[in-house]
């Protein structure tokens, strides 16, 4: 009789593109989302936690033409019910925390204040080929004003975004919010003739590049094309010396100052309507910032910002962090962008038929956290609890009496739960969770009503650089009453920082 075959066991690994985040990582990015919900909460935005799940037809947009929508989302069919039953919905993790939002405005506006003032904050899921720090789950932290056209509510985010940055520790000079507006260039795409969809998207990608290959790579990309670093030929839109030249104007016309700047922006669309419009909303919230103290070392008016303006309607904004870094090569590069946003008044509009202005900003919790600890913010040693080792195994209750007077005076403390017959595992088990300190008490101790306590950081440092006289003078193990156990270890926590 042949034997049934053992199921292999499942490999222990992450999937692909997703990883674990443990103690430290977790604590530091919730200290973070608290800091900017406190900043968010503080303009009057109020949260909101929507499905993680939502349906295929409600995202719409990212999914491709194919029978399975699971390119650009991790999506499932729903089975349906009943023995004849049609299947049912396509359900997806969602992308981003837009698409949800567009999504409740709709479903529950008659409910909702106008103006719709919200801010979300969760993971994010997305299909994607996975790379050096991309992965397919991330959090993002969104801030969204729907049902207003004001310029106004595009300064109040600017200007918000700005505090975000500062609160959770990247200094005024670190940073620099760059702002833009769709419609001018869409009036510079009417001042070059562009009518057609596919050349005025050709046109766009050319802008795109503007930070990598310059003015004269654009020039030669919105003609007739260029050779590459590598050699290749790279086609070009096909337009004109004349055509080219407003977009080359757009791309140039940063000034000193914002007047200067905006001066340009209205050489550069000439005498598009739509262009004017742009340039006129750039102006009211350049004068909004102004009035709120938000001067051009921390946000300014600069037309190079171009990164998804395929997607959004008026004006657009990115937080760039302006510091170096020095990369895998060792070789010094700025971070970059951090935070992104913008108005897109037809993402509702999906839902309803109905045009619904909106605008707000998305943060990049991962590259935030990373570039705190590329400034020493954060990643530090953490400290781990007091451990309160056992002695005696059927003296449980006296050690768990010790840790929750400690927890009550707000220590965090456990009591070790291992095989307490090794000490020295014990204090290696301290020594592993970083503990500040340990709490022993054996039967000496409990019959003369005192307890030690190790000065577990100050007894590493003694035992990595001090020599015997110096160990002698400063002792890293303390006997002190048990009544005062709290009272010292507050005391030793206070030495260590």
């Amino acid at each position: 009789m042949a034997k049934d075959k053992k199921s292999p066991r499942p490999k222990a690994e992450t999937p692909k593109g997703f990883r674990d985040y443990f103690g430290t990582e977790v604590t530091e990015r919730g200290d973070m989302l608290s800091k900017i919900a406190g900043v968010y909460h503080r303009y009057g935005f109020e949260a909101l936690e929507s499905s993680a799940v939502e349906t295929v037809e409600a995202l719409g947009k990212f999914l491709p033409d194919v029978d399975r929508p699971n390119e650009g989302v991790f999506a499932w069919q729903e089975a349906g019910d009943g023995p004849e039953a049609k299947p049912g919905d396509w359900l997806a993790l969602r992308y981003d925390l837009t698409a949800p939002l567009a999504r409740v405005y709709a479903q529950h506006r008659n409910d909702l204040p106008t103006p719709y003032r919200r801010f979300a904050m969760g993971p994010v899921w997305r299909n994607e080929k996975p790379g050096p720090g991309r992965f397919r789950q991330f959090y993002q932290c969104d801030a969204d004003t729907v049902g207003t056209a004001s310029p106004a509510a595009d300064a109040e985010i600017c200007a918000m975004l700005a505090d975000c940055l500062e609160e959770v520790g990247i200094p005024r000079g670190d940073y620099l919010i760059r702002v833009n507006n769709r419609k001018v260039l869409n009036g510079v795409l009417e001042a070059m003739g562009v009518t057609d969809e596919g050349q005025a998207a050709d046109v766009l990608r050319t802008i795109d590049k503007f930070d990598k290959v310059g003015e004269a790579g654009v020039r030669e990309l919105l003609g007739k094309g260029r050779l590459d670093a590598s050699g290749a030929y790279i086609d070009g839109v096909g337009l004109s010396e004349a055509q080219a030249e407003p977009v080359i104007a757009f791309l140039t016309s940063k000034g000193d100052s914002a007047a200067a700047t905006l001066a340009n922006l209205r050489a550069a669309v000439g005498g598009s309507a739509i262009g004017a419009e742009g340039v006129d909303e750039l102006e009211q919230i350049a004068d909004l910032l102004d009035a709120q103290g938000y001067a051009a070392d921390r946000i300014v008016i600069d037309p190079s910002v171009v990164r998804g303006l395929g997607y959004y309607t008026g004006p657009v904004f990115e937080a760039e962090l302006t510091f170096e870094i020095l990369d895998e090569k060792g070789r010094k590069r700025q971070f970059g962008s951090v935070a992104g946003g913008g108005r897109y008044d037809d993402l509702v509009k999906r839902f309803t038929g109905q045009s619904v202005p909106a605008t707000g900003v998305s943060i990049g919790v991962d590259r935030l956290l990373a570039a705190l600890r590329e400034k020493g913010r954060i990643g530090g040693d953490s400290h781990g609890p007091v451990v309160v080792t056992v002695m005696d195994r059927d003296r449980m209750g006296d050690y768990m009496t010790m840790v929750s007077e400690i927890r009550a005076a707000g220590i965090r403390a456990e009591v070790y739960l291992g095989n307490p017959k090794n000490f020295g595992n014990q204090l290696k088990y301290a020594d592993k969770r970083n503990s500040p300190a340990a709490v022993i008490e054996g039967a000496d101790e409990k019959a003369r009503g005192v307890v030690q306590i190790k000065d577990l950081i100050l007894g590493a440092q003694i035992a990595q650089n001090a020599t015997l006289e110096e160990w002698k003078e400063r002792p890293s193990q303390f006997e002190v009453p048990r009544g005062e156990m709290v009272a010292k270890l507050r005391e030793i926590l206070a030495g260590q920082g």
